[in-house]
């Protein structure tokens, strides 16, 4: 069986977010849950939580936690910046009334797709990356396919796949400047594009893009707030399922389970569900304390944040019974990797969906170089929340 890349520190992890990366960070994780409900973590300067039961009573607290802090509502580096513009705009990331008056119409899109139509336009979408490295065609698969869905045309989905690959790169703290400058390029260029499309024509009837159009009054410009939450779309798909697709891979290569229920389509579904569960590929998220409150017998204080370790809480043994178990027909599977109450992920099966039709995709046209990579092994990208494979 392969392991992953030898470079990489086999020593267990020193704190949760240097975790994120480890080949094998779930015995930490462990001695997490079996730790304080509330752990302070004097090196982070922040509260983790890594217990299910934990974990929901904080993602249910939205009066007094909120996504970002209430001194820095986009991200600093980011500031003035196109990038910045859209951030601010995204109702993932904010919870004014401005934002909340576009949430409803992003859910029903999403809730409306034709999940079906979707995997075949991931799957055609597929074709296009079979030149690419398998890295890279982790982020192309589902990136196009949503491209796709939202009306662009196959000509200009090279571009928009790297335009939002250079627009994520400037959202992690580790970035570097040379990534911040493509952001700005790459956001204006979605921008423009996203203002195009929606004006060069109605959006075809039941598509993504006809769906979330009709949040705006007929026969307005797009606001800058719709185009915003256009470009929010595709990044919400870019690393996560990446991540999600990747993962997948490596539960195909090390679980028997996995490799047996692949071989069906409804199969790969479940591969696909339980890799976010058992291996997802957003380890934390973060909550930042607006007023003072009490969770899990510690009082928070304002200006606290805390750490929410949901990779640790999708094994909690409370929450999923045999939790390190890969159980792709596992009877009531519970996950808290696509968020919960509030700023629960609308789009987890559309999600699930493209990352399925990614395993179709690779295990058929590309499995013999699948295997061949996957038998050298992986190490995992610098990230502080994403844990997305890379196959050298």
């Amino acid at each position: 069986m392969s392991t992953p890349h030898p470079t990489l520190e086999t020593m267990a992890p020193t704190d949760p977010v240097k975790a994120v990366v480890h080949p094998d960070p779930y015995p930490y994780y462990a001695t997490l849950r079996d730790g304080p409900p509330l752990a302070w973590n004097a090196t982070l300067r922040l509260w983790v939580a890594s217990r299910a039961e934990v974990i929901e009573t904080l993602l249910q607290a939205h009066g007094a936690l909120r996504v970002r802090p209430a001194a820095e509502p986009v991200p600093r580096a980011i500031v003035g910046q196109p990038a910045g513009e859209v951030f601010g705009h995204l109702v993932r990331m904010n919870e004014g009334a401005a934002h909340q008056a576009h949430r409803p119409a992003l859910q029903r899109a999403l809730a409306g797709l034709d999940l079906q139509g979707a995997h075949a336009t991931a799957l055609e979408a597929a074709t296009g990356t079979r030149a690419l490295p398998l890295s890279d065609a982790l982020f192309s698969i589902p990136l196009r396919a949503v491209a796709r869905l939202l009306g662009f045309g196959d000509a200009a989905l090279p571009r928009v796949d790297g335009w939002m690959r250079d627009f994520v790169a400037c959202l992690s703290p580790l970035s570097s400047e040379a990534q911040l400058r493509a952001a700005s390029v790459a956001t204006a260029a979605l921008m423009a594009r996203f203002e195009a499309l929606v004006a060069d024509a109605p959006a075809a009837r039941g598509t993504l893009l006809a769906a979330v159009r009709e949040a705006e009054p007929a026969g307005t410009p797009p606001s800058r707030a719709l185009l915003a939450n256009l470009v929010g779309l595709l990044s919400q798909t870019c690393d996560a399922t990446a991540g999600l697709l990747g993962n997948g891979l490596i539960a195909w290569r090390r679980e028997p389970a996995a490799r047996e229920a692949a071989a069906t389509h409804d199969g790969l579904q479940m591969v696909v569900q339980e890799t976010a569960r058992h291996d997802p590929s957003v380890h934390n998220t973060r909550r930042f304390v607006t007023e003072p409150v009490d969770i899990a017998g510690t009082t928070l204080a304002a200006g606290d944040a805390v750490l929410l370790v949901l990779a640790a809480a999708n094994r909690d043994p409370a929450f999923n019974p045999e939790p390190d178990r890969f159980q792709p027909l596992r009877a009531r599977r519970r996950m808290l990797g696509f968020g919960h109450g509030l700023h629960a992920c609308p789009g987890q099966a559309l999600a699930c969906t493209l990352a399925a039709a990614g395993l179709e995709a690779l295990l058929g046209e590309r499995r013999a170089e699948v295997e061949r990579l996957l038998e050298r092994g992986w190490r995992y990208r610098p990230s502080v929340n994403g844990r997305i494979p890379q196959f050298d």
